[in-house]
């Protein structure tokens, strides 16, 4: 099931749109301005978002740059103004379409599923298998990521570049080494920084949560990177394709 967002003043629009495209089977949130939307997008795993360009404070143009900036969420935007610059406008933006007020639902369905496909397949594009031989093999991919050890840095199931530290890559390829499977804090802190616990007991800790947080994990209710506790920490991936190596 695809969630999807819909950012529009009009009450009666979202309700509408909300009944509709759950008849499609999308679930569907509603926001009325931008910080109703950040706040939906920071609470639900939202695929695609429909913005209204007129909104109260910050207008849906300017929303839409903001989103872009950090995310390839796709973006189809609506608008009942006949200017075509603000289509032209909107699209360098990055939204992936554009649509003019009145419009018949059915159509926007279209478009969503349009829009939902072709993001798709880029981002499977972009995850393609490496196919070059397992000992120089750079690429490490798992449940969506990829890992670029020799650029030491990830891209995200959404296209994002995350930049890791030295310590940050090693600790996720010892994890990556050995999956569902739960690493001593001992282990990991030899392996991130080659030394023993006894001269820096928290600085694993925090190393996780860093990781965490490149990872995008909720650190009060991860799902990704788990503690143990009392024993250390778990990598919860299904699929690993690569050798998780680094240059030391």
């Amino acid at each position: 099931m695809h969630h999807i967002l819909v950012v529009d003043d009009d009450e009666e629009i979202t309700a509408l749109l909300t009944q509709y495209l759950t008849r499609f089977g999308y679930a569907t949130y509603a926001a009325c301005d931008g910080d109703s939307m950040r706040a939906q997008l920071a609470a639900q795993p939202i695929d695609l978002v429909v913005l209204d360009v007129m909104l109260p404070g910050v207008d849906g143009l300017r929303l839409a740059k903001e989103l872009r900036s950090h995310s390839q969420l796709p973006i189809i935007m609506l608008t009942a103004r006949s200017n075509p610059f603000d289509c032209v406008l909107g699209l360098e933006l990055g939204a992936n379409d554009y649509m003019g007020k009145p419009f018949e639902p059915r159509e926007l369905v279209a478009r969503i599923q349009n829009v939902l496909r072709n993001s798709a397949a880029a981002v499977a594009a972009a995850i393609k298998p490496v196919t070059l031989p397992p000992d120089l093999l750079e690429v490490v991919q798992f449940d969506g990521w990829q890992l670029f050890t020799m650029e030491r840095h990830l891209v995200s199931p959404d296209g994002v570049v995350v930049p890791l530290s030295g310590a940050e890559l090693r600790l996720l390829c010892t994890f990556l080494r050995t999956p569902r499977r739960v690493c001593s804090r001992d282990k990991l802190m030899e392996q991130a920084h080659g030394r023993t616990m006894a001269a820096f007991e928290r600085s694993i800790d925090l190393l996780v949560s860093r990781l965490r947080s490149k990872l995008g994990d909720d650190p009060r209710s991860p799902t990704l990177l788990k503690t143990v506790r009392g024993v250390g920490y778990v990598l919860e991936v299904h699929h690993v394709q690569g050798h998780p190596v680094w240059q030391r």
